[in-house]
């Protein structure tokens, strides 16, 4: 499982570092989205600079996999731009969904063996209320 993880990690990271890069560098060209709401939606987070924060965390995060540390901060980084990644696919553009899921296995792959760095976040109660 340690091999699997390594590998889901290291595709983890190349995938949010070139997308993170490529929102400031625009070295891949998207079509724009047939949907009238989506377009309107990334009309308004870029012209906005919202969307520089994205790829900002995207890359921050992505650079933290590649190099294995502050592996636990990357994915709770992650965890966030994936939701409203699969939010904006699955209300928006459903079609292109898969992407999407692939990162989200990835990403699950990847927390299972950092699972133990979460133990505080996921316990029902906290030490203070016991």
């Amino acid at each position: 499982m340690k091999t699997v993880s390594v590998i889901a990690r290291y595709l983890l990271g190349l995938i949010f570092t070139v997308f993170g890069l490529n929102g400031f560098l625009s070295f891949m060209h998207q079509p724009p989205p047939a949907n009238p709401l989506a377009l309107q939606f990334f009309i308004s987070i870029t012209s906005s600079h919202f969307a520089a924060f994205f790829f900002a965390v995207q890359l921050i995060a992505g650079l933290l996999l590649l190099s294995g540390f502050f592996v636990p901060l990357a994915l709770t980084l992650l965890a966030a731009e994936l939701y409203n990644i699969l939010a904006f696919h699955l209300s928006f553009a459903p079609a292109t969904i898969a992407p999407a899921l692939v990162a989200s296995v990835l990403w699950v792959l990847v927390f299972l063996e950092f699972r133990a760095s979460f133990s505080g976040v996921l316990a029902p109660k906290t030490a203070a209320q016991e």
